[in-house]
């Protein structure tokens, strides 16, 4: 991490859109400014330090231009003032390279919002706390997910108001930080201030539901001479539905409470400093399921049981989320070398219960028994869990007599992951009346795993870095950076990292960057197993998804995973025509081998070997994970922000945008699926990776304050999409138009520690385009696209400093 002593003016916070926005690339040897008020206050005597993502270099600098694109956004605007509540939507509102789909009709990934950078996958998105890696879900989004066979990381497991600034790293990073850092890293950095505040707030659709309450709190104290920032928050989320009426469906934000607790703090410690951030979150959340047709429709009667839901039923999805992180250091000084010491661990787990429901099977058993046609209501359908510890030492020294000063870093990393599948009860997956009618067996809604499923998987790895920055001359500085890890499963990778910066002029900077990069398979990849009823064009279909190195893997030709590899280029400026204003451009180009995909489903029609097979497993369909897939993605970020006095008062205004465009440049089936690469990666799925994000996004934000009050307004483009069909061709792919939002909201500072906020967002109630509902993921007439589905809101925050 990079520490600045100082922000100069060309630094000064850009507000947009509830968030400030920190370019990282102007020079120190401007004045420096004044910090504005809202900032200050949030951040209070540690203000005048920002540690930058993807740089390990400390001490004084002459220039804190930064080689490759960073950018910081502060979150005291968004805690004290936003519309949106969790971090993940804040982030997508705000961040055009961010990308975040909160997902309907998709099973578990209803439940976790995903994240990733530039279009490609959330598993390509490495996510820092302080610095330090945090752990993925043990969640795979499989269905409607634009993250399609992806883990990620889950952003709202983390309060808010506990955030300081949120540090977007646009370039790959691998090199630097290991596995995942493909697309960029996103560091989240923890306040540990003194002080405290306190934030309430309330929104609803217009519609009428969706009501979202939260209370957070946080309270930094001094102890042993040092501080300890505590953060409390609890955030219910109501459950909204946009379904036509007459259609069974719930469609809209699944229903989640979430209790959170966050410590972060640094004390001294003899000769150093120890430091310990601990998180907990419980989360209890419920979504809907497809609606069964009542007893006489046109659905299929095995389905439903005429003694329990005579009129149909929508089960309910109920997931108990827990979520644990925490690390523990120490750093010092080792002669002249500064040390840092930490352990991490992070842990996810998910438990599923399907309420509202019935196991078919069993009520059509009782039924020829001379019963009812009775089965239990409710199901533990088992879960999932996934536990990282990674153990770090790192070394790092500034040499002010080597070129113009240059900082050499070194450490090691150790890993070790661990993944559990539990099964659920027998009622959840049997089929107890032994008819095997697609749809007939298990929990309806959600099949519990059966006993075949379960894992208990570990690996490890090892890994050893080396770090240098140096400034060559007053106007060219170079960064390098190599790294070699070894894991348990797959074998061993190195990657590289050569990026620089060149002084073309006292306001112009221009930047570049050339590396290479790896993603480790995840072990959620690579085990996990799952039989399900999914619905194609409504009708219900048995899937197995079989685990790699499995039986089905292995009659189908699947190889064992393998790590994906890439190369990244990036080449930008960056431009301050005045220490009111800056500019960035930033093009690149991300190029990804043997990308891991969930394959298409193989039947005994489209894979006549695998016939055989599948009529032995009962189910009518199988798919995998696989390295398949080669990529391209390339891309422009720009951003500029500019403060101004106007009349009386001062505006602020920021525009961010983003271009980019993924293409699948070569599908490579394993030898025993050659001739079925349609198969293997169809136009639905392809058109998942290409488009999953829209190809264009853009925020332009006007925030003007004057006195006790001040107005945001900020506007959000996302591009169009292309989605695929079920039917695939002659049938027309989903086109989602354009669409632009715009959120809205007026402030009022009752006094100097106390603001009341009300607004709107997506003002204009505007929504994606409609599509034919037999061919979308979650059988409505829209997808779960970026933009969303659910119109306006409107929001209320008090916020309050002691």
């Amino acid at each position: 991490m990079l520490t600045l002593k100082r922000l100069p003016q060309s630094l000064l916070l850009a507000l947009y859109g509830g968030a400030f926005l920190l370019p990282a690339h102007a020079q120190d040897t401007a004045p420096t400014a004044p910090i504005p008020p809202a900032a200050a206050a949030a951040e209070g005597s540690n203000m005048q330090s920002v540690s930058i993502v993807g740089s390990r270099r400390v001490g004084s600098s002459s220039a804190i231009d930064t080689p490759v694109p960073v950018d910081t956004i502060s979150m005291t605007k968004a805690t004290e003032q936003g519309g949106q509540f969790d971090l993940a939507q804040i982030l997508t509102n705000v961040s055009p390279s961010f990308n975040s789909t909160r997902q309907t009709g998709a099973d578990g990934a209803d439940l976790v919002d995903s994240a990733a950078l530039r279009g490609l996958g959330s598993d390509q998105t490495l996510v820092l706390v302080n610095g330090k890696r945090r752990h993925t879900t043990a969640l795979v989004n499989l269905f409607g997910a634009r993250n399609r066979g992806n883990t990620g990381t889950d952003m709202n497991a983390i309060p808010v108001m506990a955030i300081r600034n949120v540090q977007v790293l646009r370039d790959g990073a691998a090199a630097q930080y290991g596995s995942d850092a493909i697309a960029g890293v996103i560091n989240i950095e923890l306040k540990k201030n003194l002080g405290c505040e306190l934030v309430t707030g309330f929104g609803q659709y217009t519609e009428g539901d969706g009501d979202n309450y939260l209370a957070s709190a946080y309270c930094g104290v001094a102890v042993g001479g040092g501080v300890l920032g505590i953060t409390g928050e609890y955030y219910d989320r109501g459950r909204s539905n946009r379904a036509e009426e007459g259609n069974p469906r719930i469609i809209g934000d699944t229903k989640s409470q979430n209790s959170t607790l966050y410590l972060n703090g640094e004390f001294p410690a003899g000769p150093g400093k120890a430091y310990v951030t601990a998180g907990v979150q419980n989360r209890d959340a419920s979504s809907a399921a497809w609606a069964r047709e009542g007893i006489g429709s046109d659905d299929i009667p095995s389905r439903n049981s005429a003694a329990m839901y005579p009129n149909g039923f929508v089960p309910f999805i109920n997931g108990d989320i827990d979520d644990r992180w925490g690390t523990a250091g120490y750093r010092f000084k080792l002669g002249e070398w500064n040390t840092d010491l930490s352990q991490t661990i992070g842990y996810n787990r998910m438990r599923y219960n399907i309420a509202n429901t019935l196991n078919a099977s069993i009520a059509n058993l009782d039924l020829s028994r001379g019963g009812r046609g009775i089965s239990a209501r409710q199901f533990d359908a088992g879960g999932f869990s996934f536990r990282q510890a990674t153990t770090n030492l790192d070394f790092s020294r500034f040499y002010e007599g080597l070129g113009m000063g240059t900082n050499i870093a070194f450490g090691l990393e150790h890993r070790r992951e661990n993944y559990k599948i539990r099964a659920g009860e027998p009622g959840s997956y049997i089929d107890a009346d032994g008819v095997g009618v697609g749809g007939n067996a298990g929990s309806q809604g959600f099949p519990g795993f059966q006993p075949s499923d379960a894992t208990d998987s570990d690996r490890h790895s090892n890994a050893a870095y080396l770090d240098v920055e140096t400034d060559l001359s007053e106007r060219f500085k170079l960064q390098a950076a190599l790294r070699h890890e070894r894991y348990s499963d797959f074998g061993s990778t190195t990657t590289g990292k050569l990026a620089g910066g060149f002084r073309l002029a006292p306001t112009l900077l221009l930047r570049g960057s050339a590396s290479t990069g790896f993603r480790a398979p995840s072990l959620q990849q690579v085990y996990f197993s799952s039989t399900f009823t999914d619905f194609v064009s409504g009708q219900p279909l048995d899937v197995v998804l079989a685990p790699n190195g499995g039986r089905v893997a292995n009659a189908a030709g699947i190889p064992r995973l393998k790590e994906e590899e890439s190369k990244s280029y990036t080449l930008g400026l960056t431009w301050s025509p005045s220490q009111a204003t800056s500019l960035t451009a930033d093009l690149y180009r991300i190029n990804i081998d043997d990308r891991i995909v969930l394959s298409g489903r193989f039947d005994a029609d489209n894979y006549p070997a695998l016939g055989a097979t599948l009529q032995q497993l009962g189910v009518g369909q199988a798919q995998f994970f696989v390295n398949s897939v080669d990529t391209k993605t390339e891309g422009l970020d720009v951003t500029v922000s500019n403060r101004a006095s106007v009349g009386a008062g001062r505006l602020n205004t920021f525009l961010a945008l983003n271009f980019s465009k993924t293409e699948v440049t070569g599908v490579h089936a394993p030898s025993a699926l050659r001739g079925f690469e349609d198969v293997l990666l169809s136009e639905r799925e392809r058109l998942f990776i290409e488009e999953g994000a829209p190809r264009r996004k853009a925020t332009l934000g006007f925030d003007y304050s004057q006195g006790k009050w001040e107005t945001a307004l900020r506007i959000i483009h996302f591009g169009p999409q292309t989605l695929g069909t079920f039917s695939g061709p002659p049938v027309p792919n989903q086109y989602y138009k354009a669409r632009t939002s715009a959120d809205l909201s007026l402030t009022w500072s009752l006094n100097d520690k106390t603001k009341f906020t009300v607004g709107g967002t997506n003002i204009f109630n505007v929504k994606p385009s409609e599509q034919d509902p037999n061919e979308t993921d979650n059988g409505f007439k829209y997808e779960s696209v970026q933009f969303g589905l659910n119109g306006a809101a409107w929001f209320a925050r008090l916020a309050h400093r002691f």
